[in-house]
């Protein structure tokens, strides 16, 4: 929701100004979380990044027949040759012309909404607003071309892949500065890109139709 935002890491401060309908949709139900506040409904809301990754026991995935996720689609190039995957657009403003995001592991997420119900229980009258936004990031901006690589390292053989045209609605550059989220829900992301990516290819590897 904050489109391509003037700096990153990205605080909760930096102005919303989504580029897609589906950025849209967020921001919206948070402005009517924020206005159910005078019927004193409490809330949290979460500003995801970009969830990836599978559960560390390899018993739950995504399934990438319908993903439209960089890494999903990323793993789907390295284990089915049938496959095109397309990077849209490697002519951004960045030090390798491709988009640069902030990837957080799903079992970090899951974590995120414990710790934000445990907020929501405990903190009473001490909140800060009865309804807050908090980042759920890591703070680490990495571009397509690089998560590429890292995916080669993790399967041992480089992705397949053609350049396209850039997709609109893609912000150039944003990740995320979580300090927000460290500070009011003791929350700190455990997982990093190369955790991210083993999960998920681990998953893919023997789940290729998404099941469980």
């Amino acid at each position: 929701m904050y489109g391509t935002p003037k700096s990153s890491p990205t605080t909760e401060n930096e102005p919303t100004n989504p580029e897609s309908v589906y950025a849209e949709t967020k921001l919206a139900i948070e402005n009517i979380l924020r206005s159910l506040t005078t019927a004193g409904l409490r809330s949290v809301s979460l500003r995801y990044f970009n969830a990836a990754g599978a559960s560390s026991d390899n018993k739950i995935g995504e399934d990438w027949m319908s993903s439209q996720n960089l890494i999903p689609r990323a793993m789907r190039a390295l284990l089915d040759e049938k496959f095109k995957f397309e990077i849209f657009g490697n002519d951004y403003a960045t030090p390798d012309g491709t988009c640069i995001r902030d990837y957080i592991h799903v079992e970090d997420l899951a974590i995120a909404h414990v710790k934000a119900l445990e907020y929501l229980e405990s903190a009473g009258n001490t909140m800060i607003s009865k309804a807050i936004a908090c980042n759920i990031g890591t703070g680490n901006g990495t571009s397509v071309t690089q998560l590429l690589e890292m995916a080669a390292e993790v399967a041992k053989r480089k992705v397949p892949h053609t350049i396209g045209a850039r997709r609109e609605g893609d912000p150039v550059s944003v990740y995320a500065d979580a300090t927000l989220a460290r500070k009011v829900l003791n929350w700190q992301p455990t997982h990093d890109l190369r955790s991210i990516i083993e999960s998920a290819y681990n998953w893919h590897s023997t789940h290729p139709n998404g099941l469980r």
